[in-house]
């Protein structure tokens, strides 16, 4: 009878990672034409969720969802997932023009069909500028005219290349093409634009980014009657506790008016 071990969290760690490895690399090959973007994985006690990002999300579902439950049954046979323990899902791309890896399989294609290198890539480069991205780099390298190979390189708008920013506001994806004289290697750098809501780019801003408030509308300072009138009805002595009542926080009273005088005047009057 076998013993349950406790698994390390170093080999927990290294399996987890093999699986999402193999897994992309298989819906990269498979998906490559659908426009697949990328993958998410969702880890719950009976099952497994795999979201597919994707532009094209209805090429992935298929014919009334043919297509993946065929994907979900090679990954469940392939990795040793119980039946029905494993979902996939095919999410939209919310922008296209802001993925690289849509962008990357894009120009791929472009150049598999025949088109220039630098019309396809400035096609590219214009196509991701107007999808609202603050910069982009595009470098296609190989032999891209005679035998000597070389590379080329777009740059448009701005880019981070170093500190902790590029692990939110960079996105890298890197293609590889076959055409008859050899292959080429595609990389497509994208910084994505600040976004409070998270959307289309990260919540938390550039570390030197500097935002102007609007200057706020001052308050009116208390006069003699607004003094008397409060002091009388509530019978307060400081100037704290009338600007509490008056709801201005920290707001300082016309010098001219001494709140503790004005009470006890009032008090004598009484």
């Amino acid at each position: 009878m076998g013993v349950n071990l406790p698994v390390s969290k170093k080999r927990k760690f290294v399996r987890e990672g093999l699986f999402r490895a193999e897994l992309n690399e298989f819906l990269t090959r498979e998906l490559a034409e659908d426009g697949y973007s990328g993958l998410e994985i969702r880890v719950a006690p009976n099952r497994t969720e795999i979201i597919i990002m994707a532009t094209r999300t209805q090429n992935v579902l298929g014919d009334k969802g043919r297509r993946i439950r065929e994907l979900s049954s090679v990954i469940q046979k392939r990795f040793g997932f119980a039946p029905g323990s494993i979902e996939l899902y095919a999410e939209k791309v919310p922008v296209r023009g802001l993925c690289a890896i849509a962008q990357a399989e894009s120009l791929r294609y472009k150049l598999i069909g025949g088109l220039a290198v630098r019309r396809a890539c400035y096609g590219v480069l214009r196509y991701i500028m107007e999808a609202g991205a603050k910069g982009c780099e595009v470098v296609v390298s190989g032999k891209l005219r005679g035998q000597r190979a070389k590379s080329m390189k777009f740059v448009d708008g701005l880019m981070i290349h170093s500190g902790d920013s590029i692990r939110t506001y960079i996105d890298c994806a890197t293609r590889h093409v076959l055409l008859r004289q050899g292959v080429l290697g595609i990389k497509v750098k994208i910084m994505l634009p600040w976004d409070s809501t998270g959307k289309t780019g990260p919540k938390k801003p550039l570390p030197d980014h500097i935002s102007v408030l609007e200057p706020k509308d001052e308050l009116p300072r208390g006069d003699s009657q607004t003094v008397r009138a409060v002091v009388d009805a509530t019978e307060i002595v400081t100037a704290s506790q009338y600007a509490t009542v008056m709801g201005y926080p920290g707001l300082d009273l016309n010098p001219e008016i001494d709140p503790v005088a004005e009470a006890a005047a009032m008090m004598e009057a009484a």
